[in-house]
């Protein structure tokens, strides 16, 4: 539309950087020199792996001395410093008016209440309200934001959850085309990414962030122990600089393990101190679970890469991998459960949610050897491999529905979490489609559906919607009635179904739809039946003899809901993120 004909134009998210200079900022690398023929004069040999940022150190000292009055011949030979750190460029949703005190403090009470949990990013005794609040208004924004959603529940978002996510979003946009100058910023925007379904983008750029300010330097830094003595804030500084790296290395593959995309990160010599912070004074008591989960996404990423290039192809070396693999799992769950068992009784969630990645890891593992495998046409061994992922998917769900702190955790559950229950429940089913007579159907479905409720019940709708098709379809096709009790059925169907419903007269013959009631929803008949052309590929009727993991992962099985932004699929519309 042309602007002179009278049309209107919505303006532009703000991307205006702060004015902060752009200077070494975060953790340095090591300026000693590294041999004896080597002097402050020169460069040391260590920047020759990072010529650019060693000449960028350069250019910046440079300025600063051309800026400096100069009153003395003599020069002054001193080592690499960090920039200090500027000023807060924005105020944080308090300042501002848009949430009270009162309010904030019962958000941010929620967030650690459970979120932390599931993005061990924090030390609740580090990171108290008014420390996060003075240090970082984004992150404390996100906090906010992230709690706000929970608090919702499945009703109606609030006003404090849309003033705080814009907030939150709106400052992330300003980091793109400025320089990143506190560890905080890569914090607030890892948390942007976790709670969004489309956390791909995000994620990558906090790493970029976190590589920008160095912190992958801060195990090697911890571990260095040539002697030199570091103050108490110094120190503090290293722990959290190594837990947020930490953090964001494990999201960061989950996130392309997840997704089928390639892992961008090679740098495997990054996290191989990680367990020093379990015997370090400043630990958090969820650094436990960080290292958990670091060292299990690098057994996984190992297993991806070996894996996925076979395409399905099973021989008896495939079949040998496999086994080492499944050994290596139990001894990882075996270890890091020791580690937790050291200040947890065996019924905690986390010594639970431990036990569940495990079984989830067995599932995915045979779901990636086995991608594009036609499962009703399988040789023995890879028949008796199905069946042992069926095993797993089988204990992974129960691990959720047997315990009941776990349940209750599930809602402040990220993306990654509810995947692992959502799938162990598809997988169940598409076995049951497969071999209706060697499975209990009747105990399976049962669980299926409780599993679809309890997501239902923490507006985890996209994964739950998911389940109720799959559901509906294998009632279908062998006659089994719903197993939900009467009030269960009485649910009123959630609103972002409502852009998915066509006219019951649906022409297409080769795809029959399904009603509400199908899917366990009271709905008038009169209006509408859900479209089945959102329903897919891999959980429509070809596909069902195929139980591999589709190339792009997640993104291929669950349902894609209707939205506009980053933390789209179980709300309604909201701000764009990007």
């Amino acid at each position: 539309m042309d602007s002179s004909r009278g049309g209107k134009f919505p303006p532009l998210p703000g991307f205006a950087p702060p004015p902060h200079k752009y200077a070494t900022y975060g953790i340095i690398a090591s300026t000693a020199p590294s041999s004896d023929d080597e002097s402050e004069d020169t460069l040391p040999r260590s920047t020759l792996n990072a010529p650019i940022e060693a000449l960028q150190g350069l250019a910046n000292a440079a300025a600063e001395a051309a800026a400096a009055p100069s009153n003395s011949n003599s020069r002054v030979k001193k080592r690499k410093r960090a920039e200090p750190i500027p000023r807060n460029a924005f105020p944080h949703v308090v300042q501002k008016g848009l949430v009270t005190e009162s309010e904030a403090r019962e958000l941010y009470h929620i967030f650690f209440a459970g979120c932390h949990l599931f993005i061990p990013l924090f030390d609740p005794n580090y990171d108290t309200f008014e420390s996060m609040m003075e240090r970082s208004p984004w992150t404390f924004d996100a906090i906010l934001a992230i709690a706000a959603k929970i608090r919702s529940g499945n009703g109606a978002l609030s006003p404090t959850f849309y003033k705080c996510l814009e907030e939150a979003q709106g400052i992330a946009r300003s980091s793109l085309f400025g320089p990143v100058v506190r560890k905080e910023a890569v914090q607030g925007m890892l948390l942007l990414a976790a709670w969004s379904t489309n956390g791909w983008l995000p994620s990558g750029h906090a790493m970029r962030m976190a590589l920008d300010l160095g912190l992958h330097r801060a195990l090697e830094k911890l571990a260095d122990d040539t002697g030199k003595q570091r103050t108490e804030d110094e120190e503090r500084d290293l722990v959290v600089s190594a837990r947020i790296w930490l953090c964001l290395y494990y999201f960061d593959h989950q996130m392309s393990l997840g997704t089928g995309r390639p892992v961008v990160l090679r740098d495997e010599g990054s996290i191989r101190h990680c367990r020093i912070l379990l015997k370090h004074p400043m630990a958090s008591v969820t650094d436990v679970r960080l290292i958990a989960q670091v060292e299990l996404i690098a057994q996984k990423t190992q297993i991806y890469e070996t894996l996925a290039p076979l395409n399905g192809q099973v021989n008896h070396n495939t079949l040998a991998f496999i086994r080492r693999a499944n050994v290596a799992l139990d001894k990882w769950w075996s270890d890091c459960d020791e580690l937790h068992s050291q200040s947890m009784d065996e019924e905690s969630l986390l010594r639970k949610i431990l036990a569940g990645e495990l079984h989830y890891a067995k599932l995915w593992l045979v779901c990636v050897a086995l991608r594009g495998v036609s499962w009703d046409k399988m040789p023995f061994e890879q028949r008796e491999l199905a069946f042992q992922a069926k095993d797993a998917a089988f204990n992974c769900l129960s691990t959720f529905l047997n315990s009941a702190s776990y349940r209750a955790a599930l809602r402040y559950a990220v993306h990654d979490s509810l995947v692992t229950a959502a799938f162990s429940g598809l997988f169940l089913l598409k076995m049951a489609n497969l071999f209706p007579a060697e499975l209990d159907l009747s105990a399976l479905t049962a669980q299926v559906e409780q599993l679809a409720q309890l997501l239902s019940d923490v507006a985890a709708e996209r994964y739950a919607l998911t389940l109720r098709i799959m559901l509906a379809n294998l009632r279908r096709k062998v006659g089994i009635t719903t197993g939900l009790a009467n009030n269960h059925l009485s649910m009123p169907p959630p609103s972002m179904l409502e852009g998915m419903v066509v006219s019951p007269t649906f022409g297409d013959a080769s795809q029959q739809p399904f009603t509400m009631e199908e899917l366990g929803f009271v709905w008038p008949s009169e209006r509408g039946v859900l479209s089945p052309s959102i329903v897919p590929v891999w959980l429509q009727e070809q596909s069902l003899t195929d139980l591999g993991l589709p190339i792009n992962g997640s993104d291929g099985i669950f349902l894609r809901m209707n939205g506009s932004n980053g933390w789209s699929g179980e709300f309604a519309n909201m701000p764009e993120a990007w």
